[in-house]
């Protein structure tokens, strides 16, 4: 495998709003700094995302020196401060219950007069520790709000194998991966166990079963009228009664990533 180059690299610093892509990234301890490290959440304090409120595809978060940069699609802006002001908060992601910080009460305001929903946007403190599920990972293995793992990994000729049983193309964003590689077989990402990007050794360790999130078009917020790529999908990704495209990763150290280092497989 060692023609295989990380393509791209992806970080979506609020779950479930726009993600941007980066030619060199850091990885902390939660994976990609910033990604998911930032959360919306109703008033019971339980996370949100596209899957409630589709409207979160039209919103795009900027982390700069001077805040967290909030934009919509009508070009109304706000900036959030990096350093929570409005207080702990418990909140749950799944059945993970987290301690986080609320931004701020304008934050929440211009977010819940977008979205038509009171809501809270929450920050992950590193203070807060939230274990990956041992079944697959390692004790202090750690993820933000991510759905349940640090990174996720797809191989772009899997989406070039999707793309060529459907009527339309779909971009890579609409599956919001971390990391892309590019130079191998479609699907060869389901028989890795163990890779290295540069100096970072990676366990590849859980398909990921995919949700009705990329039916949904990040330019409108619209469905796909015929459930697209679910559809296609189901027709050859489907096993016990979930399907698959992608894989989750747990990283064993931290370091850096840049679009274009050579993807090893160990395992």
């Amino acid at each position: 495998m060692t023609e295989a180059v990380l393509s791209e690299l992806w970080c979506h610093p609020v779950k479930s709003l726009r993600g941007h892509s980066l030619k060199q990234a850091e990885i902390d301890a939660r994976g990609i700094v910033d990604d998911r490290r930032w959360m919306l959440v109703d008033e019971n304090g339980r996370f949100l995302t596209q899957r409630q409120q589709a409207r979160m595809a039209l919103l795009t978060p900027t982390v700069r020196d001077d805040g967290l940069l909030l934009e919509n699609c009508d070009g109304d802006r706000f900036l959030a401060p990096l350093r929570p002001e409005a207080g702990p908060l418990r909140v749950r992601i799944w059945d993970d219950d987290c301690d986080a910080l609320r931004v701020s009460e304008a934050a929440d305001a211009w977010l819940g007069d977008f979205l038509g929903q009171r809501c809270h946007l929450v920050y992950m403190p590193d203070a807060s520790h939230r274990q990956v599920d041992m079944t697959y990972a390692r004790q202090g293995d750690q993820a933000a709000f991510s759905d349940g793992f640090p990174l996720l990994l797809i191989s772009q000729a899997s989406l070039d194998d999707l793309n060529s049983r459907m009527a339309s193309p779909l971009p890579m964003r609409r599956f919001r991966p971390n990391l892309v590689v590019a130079g191998c077989e479609a699907y060869a990402e389901d028989g890795w166990k163990r890779i290295r990007i540069g100096d970072i050794n990676l366990r590849v360790v859980k398909p990921c079963s995919r949700c009705v999130i990329p039916t949904i078009d990040p330019e409108t917020a619209e469905k796909h009228p015929d459930k697209e790529p679910m559809r296609t999908l189901l027709t050859y990704r489907r096993r016990d009664n979930k399907v698959y495209f992608g894989q989750n990763v747990l990283h064993d150290s931290q370091g850096s990533l840049s679009v274009g280092m050579p993807v090893e497989r160990l395992e």
